[in-house]
Parts: C-alpha cells; sequence; structure tokens
C-alpha cells in the first residue's frame, strides 16, 4: 500500500500493485499483473504469476483507507516456511492510516490486516510506519495480532519488519531502486531472515508501468527471482 510513493508495508512488492495514487477527496482504483508475486523477497504464489486489484479512498486531511486483493499459491508452506493448515489461494488486504509530507520528508502510519481463504490461522494484523526524504525510505511493522498458534507459529504478535531503500529517477521516465528488509519472528529466530531486491520500473503514460526486478534472500536454498510486473492506477 502506498500514498505518494511512501511505502506503508513494503507490501506486495509488485510495482504498483497495491498502489494509492489518487487525488485529494477521491477514489481510486489499481490493477496488475507480475509473473512471481514477491512479498518481503518470498515467493507468494509458488513462482507463478499473479493478477491483482484495489480500491482507494484518499481524504484532503491525509487520511486515507483501502482494500487490496491477489491470487496466492500456499500448497505447502506460507511465505517464511511454516506449514499452513489448508491450501491458501486468496489474499486479500485492508487497510487505512493516514500520509503527509513536510517539505522534502513524507510520512505515513497505519494498519494493514493480511487475510487468507481457508486459512483463518493465517490472518495477521500490523501497524506501519514509514517515512521518506528525497530519495531515501524506511520503514517498520509490527505485528499487533495473529491467528497462527503464538507458541509455535510466525506472523503473530510481537513479529517485526523493518526496511530501507533508494529510488532514483533516470531519463526517458525510467528510474531504479533498490530494497533491503529483515524479518524477526518473535517464536523463532531460526526463521529470521534478509532480502534484498532491485527494480528498474519505467512509466509509459495511459499504459500503466512496469517493472523489472529481481530478488533474493539468505535464507538456506534461496535463488534469485527475476520477475516482470504491469500495473495500472485510475
Amino acid at each position: 500500500m502506498k500514498m505518494n510513493k511512501i511505502a506503508l508495508a513494503c507490501g506486495a512488492v509488485m510495482l504498483g500493485m497495491s498502489g494509492l495514487s489518487v487525488a485529494d477527496n477521491e477514489f481510486g482504483m489499481n490493477i496488475g499483473v507480475t509473473s512471481n508475486y514477491i512479498w518481503r523477497g518470498v515467493t507468494q504464489t509458488d513462482d507463478g504469476a499473479a493478477v491483482s486489484g484495489g480500491v482507494d479512498y484518499a481524504h484532503g486531511s491525509g487520511f486515507y483507507a483501502g482494500a487490496w486483493a491477489s491470487n496466492v499459491d500456499w500448497s505447502t508452506v506460507d511465505g517464511a516456511g511454516a506449514t499452513t493448515p489448508s491450501p491458501v489461494s486468496y489474499e486479500l488486504d485492508l487497510y487505512g492510516g493516514y500520509a503527509g509530507e513536510i517539505g522534502d520528508f513524507g510520512y505515513d502510519a497505519g494498519l494493514i490486516y493480511y487475510t487468507y481463504d481457508d486459512s483463518a490461522d493465517s490472518n495477521f494484523l500490523e501497524l506501519g510506519l514509514s517515512g521518506s526524504w528525497k530519495f531515501l525510505s524506511a520503514g517498520l511493522n509490527y505485528t499487533l495480532s495473529g491467528q497462527a498458534d503464538d507458541d509455535t507459529g510466525l506472523y503473530v504478535s510481537g513479529d517485526m519488519y523493518y526496511y530501507a531503500g533508494v529510488s532514483f529517477d533516470l531519463p526517458q521516465d525510467f528510474s531504479i531502486g533498490g530494497t533491503v528488509g529483515k524479518y524477526d519472528f518473535t517464536n523463532s529466530s531460526d526463521d529470521d531472515y534478509t532480502h534484498y531486491q532491485v527494480d528498474v520500473s519505467k512509466t509509459a503514460g495511459d499504459y500503466g508501468d512496469v517493472s523489472l526486478s529481481l530478488a533474493d534472500t539468505d535464507m538456506d536454498g534461496s535463488d534469485i527471482k527475476f520477475f516482470v510486473s504491469w500495473s495500472k492506477s485510475f
């Protein structure tokens, strides 16, 4: 989810797949397609393609709210390797918050509720805080509550994800950016991991935005993933 290019959750990393780019006091919609839904360094679609869409409302005061959905494929495991009680085929995120700018500094604070079909034990709620200054951005997401087993599960209260990124505009409406993020799980430090991502994006006006990305993590057996994404906001 993002407003004015301030990433609240570094969430669906696919370019604009969960974007909020509407004018004040207006509703907006967004659609997107990606060859691999990568979230915080880990595929959510078993390295397959994803189609997503969302609706948003931005108020002139800075408050915003929205919903975003995508297909996922958790056939056997979830994003960080914890087994799920049943296969999961879609994700629905509900979010709201407040964002603004003071000169070159941007800020965003909000709540994000991640829900999944046929797997209520995987739903969780996060508090997201982020800031940006010119080409720099950083943020953290703290899990307030989760429906997984509080003794052994991941994505439960106390989990923390934090990240930092850079982004630079290039000629011909291109841009390049990089992100480094770290996930700390309260129940199992053995599952903690760091991820890295680089994106090259192109704005194509009425035709939307296209990006080419590569992502990797420091988890055992991880390999570099390349994926292509397209998105458009209305």
